[in-house]
């Protein structure tokens, strides 16, 4: 499948694509969504939310990252996510990368991402090695009992 894929900002008519794209992939209960996104459509806060898209104006990709709180140019990627059906296409490192090339613009220094240490998330934590970012920190039993927390990082500078 040729397709051209665009990323773009989140728009409040992306809601019910990117829920389906949160609940395919089993993250969390998509109805927090609509309270986490809402004040990023107010423009009440400096989070930022991307999605990618097919030529054809189907949402495919989510991101959301927001800045740390009493830090200096610390952003945290809280939220990223692929449609299954477009898994394993770069789509997910471009979104990095789009991400990345925004923060700098805000002077971002730092970017963390973190994810669970179980098994099933062996892939995951690949990713981001590939995108560049170092594991830095281990919390043990963070999530739950034997579900590790690890960080990883990135300097943007």
């Amino acid at each position: 499948m040729d397709t051209n894929i665009t990323i773009r900002e989140f728009k409040e008519s992306d809601l019910k694509s990117v829920k389906q794209i949160i609940n395919d992939n089993q993250m969390f209960p998509s109805e927090y969504l609509d309270d986490m996104v809402s004040g990023f459509l107010k423009k009440e806060t400096e989070e930022l939310w991307f999605v990618s898209e097919t030529d054809e104006n189907e949402v495919i990709s989510i991101a959301y990252c927001a800045p740390e709180r009493m830090t200096e140019g610390t952003w945290n990627l809280l939220l990223i996510a692929i449609s299954k059906k477009m898994q394993g296409r770069g789509i997910g490192s471009d979104l990095v990368a789009h991400v990345e090339q925004d923060l700098k613009l805000k002077d971002a220094r730092i970017l963390l991402v973190e994810t669970s240490g179980l098994p099933d998330y062996t892939l995951t934590r690949n990713f981001y090695s590939k995108c560049g970012f170092t594991q830095i920190a281990v919390i043990p039993e963070y999530y739950d009992d034997s579900d590790d927390k690890i960080v990883f990082w990135k300097l943007l500078k």
